[in-house]
């Protein structure tokens, strides 16, 4: 392994920012000049005032046509005269009825973090500008971790992010590929392969990613100082300069020890285009429950994503990845419940990191399993406090309570029941709400310029029409998660045919 010295050319920095986010919607100030200080692009502004006004006008219909709102001519949903229903049902189907009707609140927290989220912060984020010097930035490890069966998808990202980082003039980093077999990268001064050996075993029994994560924490292994940054990535992720922007603006400010961003799946390759358009949902939530969370509470009441995480080295290894295969399955999530369990803090990262979409529905299924088993083994892990993951449950036990939620749409209409304003209000917003993330979701992964207006329509109709897709598949999830081997870890295939007649690319 390459020693630290030969890597290190960094000056010690401090650098705090005062001015609040520029991505949050600031209020009108009573001068122009102020005006000018508070919103730096007008345009941004504007748009993002179009984007919430269709938000509201997508959960207002909703509304209307579910019946929460009266509006003549446009209620879909006939108004139910007060009646018993036990009278009309029997006791045990009235109860099932209504239990039913009012599990499909268990979705209301993360849906209302979606909505602030994307209420309180630009839609449109402008793009991220340095605040300081990349010279003077610190150190940044940007590590994949792979097992090593893509070496030439690992080995053309690895070309990607190279070039990527030298052109936004990133000076002190690396960029580290930890597998477990041999993927053969160039030799370049500014890359690495760390590969972990198979008589490794953790302390705790961590194990696939988890493991190769803990051992390069090792004392005898890491050679990264305790103020060095990781980037954690997946094999096929693809930085963009305002990625780097992003990640150079958060390390240096050091208010924060872990911090994540903003992914989408449509500019590498769209293998599947159902599922594709499937993941734009993602793609809001991303914008959405994930920005709030991090920049309004700077807490990962959700949990975060294994990809685009950037720690700071002496943090994660008191967090570490050695939690036992309890911590293996969804180990981001595990991981992050730990450290806000510690004390330590997050933020949301501005500029995007570009991935791919499982590419048969087999893979769709497989990869949302295995995330279902994991935030169950993370939700029902003794060693974590409740007080850190109850808002985690909540979204848990709304997945894993999906298939009976999604009856409502045969039983509403064969069995319906007179509910509480309030909560028909509260059903019909998350539908609106979710249908919306659908609509924005393609927004922020397709531009019409390079697409054009036709196909941007006709994604964003694909995108609403692949709801019920989803949706069995999500289904589908629960039922196959819940009966089968919780500690299996399934990869899901990203590397395209084409790969593999790709010679070995050259890093100089």
């Amino acid at each position: 392994m390459l020693s630290q010295a030969q890597f290190h050319a960094r000056s010690v920095h401090t650098f705090s920012m005062k001015n609040p986010s520029s991505d949050e919607i600031p209020l009108l100030s009573e001068t122009e000049l102020e005006l000018e200080k508070c919103v730096p692009s007008l345009s941004s502004r504007l748009k993002h005032y179009i984007h919430c006004a269709c938000m509201t006008l997508v959960i207002f219909l909703f509304l209307v046509a579910g019946g929460s709102i009266s509006v003549p001519y446009i209620t879909l949903v006939k108004h139910i005269p007060e009646f018993d229903p036990i009278d009309n049902y029997g006791t045990w189907l009235t109860l099932s009825l209504y239990i039913t009707k009012c599990i499909a609140l268990l979705a209301l927290p993360q849906v209302i973090f979606n909505f602030m989220g994307l209420l309180k912060y630009r839609a449109f984020p402008d793009k991220p500008i340095l605040k300081s010097s990349p010279i003077l930035g610190p150190f940044i490890c940007i590590r994949v971790v792979t097992r090593g069966d893509t070496p030439n998808l690992v080995r053309k990202s690895v070309e990607h992010n190279l070039k990527t980082c030298l052109k936004a003039g990133l000076e002190n980093f690396i960029v580290e590929v930890v597998c477990d077999l041999p993927v053969g990268l160039p030799e370049h001064r500014r890359v690495r392969e760390t590969i972990v050996p198979s008589r490794y075993k953790p302390s705790s029994g961590c194990l696939f990613k988890a493991r190769a994560l803990q051992y390069c924490l090792e004392d005898d292994v890491n050679d990264l100082a305790d103020s060095d940054w990781i980037v954690h990535l997946d094999e096929e992720t693809r930085l963009t300069e305002d990625a780097v922007k992003g990640i150079l603006n958060f390390v240096t400010s050091g208010e924060h020890q872990f911090g994540q961003g903003l992914i989408t799946y449509t500019h590498i390759t769209m293998k599947n285009v159902i599922i594709t358009l499937c993941d734009t949902f993602r793609v809001a939530e991303d914008l959405g429950k994930l920005r709030y969370q991090f920049k309004a509470w700077h807490a990962p009441f959700f949990g975060m994503k294994g990809s685009y995480v950037v720690s700071q080295v002496g943090a994660e290894k008191l967090v570490s990845f050695n939690h036992g295969p309890d911590g293996s399955i969804a180990e981001d999530c595990f991981f992050s419940i730990v450290a806000a369990s510690k004390g330590y803090s997050f933020d949301f990262i501005e500029g995007e990191m570009w991935e791919q979409s499982p590419f048969t529905v087999k893979d769709f299924l497989e990869q949302r399993k295995r995330w279902l088993q994991g935030i169950l083994l993370t939700v029902h892990s003794s060693v974590l406090p409740w007080k850190n993951k109850w808002l985690l449950a909540i979204s848990l036990y709304s997945w894993i309570t999906m298939p009976i939620s999604t009856s409502n749409v045969f039983l509403a209409p064969l069995y319906p029941i007179p509910m509480p304003w309030v909560i028909d209000f509260a059903i019909n917003f998350i539908g609106g709400m979710n249908l919306y993330l659908y609509i924005y979701g393609v927004i922020m992964s397709f531009s019409i310029k390079k697409i054009g207006i036709f196909k941007f329509i006709l994604y964003i109709i694909g995108a609403i029409a692949s709801t019920p897709l989803k949706l069995v598949i999500e289904n589908l999830a629960v039922v196959y998660g819940l009966l089968t081997n919780k500690y299996r870890f399934y990869i899901v295939k990203k590397e395209l045919e084409d790969y593999t007649k790709v010679p070995a690319v050259s890093l100089v």
